[in-house]
């Protein structure tokens, strides 16, 4: 089985607001996007099929086919328009992130003829996007960015051996990166709400746990959490997790992006 991903890019307005509730509760849940008159964004569709090679051809099927399916849904329904106003599904089913992930699944699933759709990803801004693929849940990730500094040192290890495992990174005085941490969140939308998470909660309890403690910190000097643990990235992603899962019920994966790079991430043990 091979997989082919295709991008399309399309402009569109949009609102959160709840008719019946006040502004207060609006403002309270969907923040500044509870704006009535809308706010707009560039958005990234990732579309990715699956199937089987044509040894006549050498392709799985036609990108151009694919294209064209891609942008009857997308440039036609979408691209330009005011949500709200303008599209019969969202003038009844807010434009969250999730909601237009799962609205374009679902046009989008039974167009392919010599290909299965895989998975869809809605890049809403660089630092939130949501994804759904053949399972039933939708998936929203919310990046973060702290920068801190480190040692990478083991104390069960001599320090030739730190030298040789880690190189310039055992420098004594440490080095220092700009983070960039993802938050992946999964369940079913709220069926009023259109969210899988209430996104001003998850932004306060990421910055109360993670960011506050340890943005431009000494990872080694300045934090309780790594006075006895190595601070490489793999180690970051297992303590973040246990930082948030229980204030997280729906915590999916931990990703850290060390570097343009180094990107790690964490899944964490099964939930009973």
């Amino acid at each position: 089985m091979i997989f082919l991903t295709r991008k399309v890019e399309f402009s569109a307005a949009h609102s959160y607001h709840i008719s019946n509730w006040d502004e207060d509760k609006n403002r309270e849940i969907f923040g500044l996007c509870s704006n009535l008159n809308g706010h707009g964004h560039d958005y990234i569709l990732e579309v990715t099929v699956k199937g089987n090679l044509d040894q006549r051809s050498g392709i799985v099927v036609n990108i151009v086919d694919i294209d064209c399916i891609i942008k009857s849904v997308v440039l036609e329904e979408l691209d330009g328009k005011f949500l709200n106003r303008e599209h019969p599904y969202f003038k009844e089913h807010i434009p969250t992130t999730e909601n237009i992930v799962a609205y374009l699944w679902d046009s989008l699933k039974a167009r392919f003829d010599d290909c299965f759709l895989h998975k869809i990803v809605l890049h809403e801004n660089p630092f939130l996007f949501s994804q759904k693929g053949v399972k039933s849940v939708i998936q929203l990730t919310r990046k973060y960015h702290f920068s801190a500094a480190h040692r990478l040192h083991s104390d069960q290890l001599s320090d030739e051996e730190n030298k040789q495992i880690f190189g310039k990174c055992n420098n004594p005085h440490g080095h220092g990166h700009n983070y960039i941490l993802e938050v992946t969140i999964a369940g079913e939308k709220d069926p009023v709400t259109g969210m899988v998470i209430d996104l001003t909660e998850l932004d306060r309890v990421i910055d109360q746990a993670i960011i506050q403690k340890f943005d431009h910190k000494n990872l080694n000097l300045d934090t309780e959490e790594f006075q006895e643990l190595n601070p490489t990235a793999e180690v970051m992603t297992v303590v973040f997790w246990e930082l948030i899962w229980n204030r997280l019920p729906n915590l999916h994966k931990i990703g850290l992006w060390e570097t343009s790079k180094n990107y790690f991430e964490y899944l964490g043990p099964i939930k009973e």
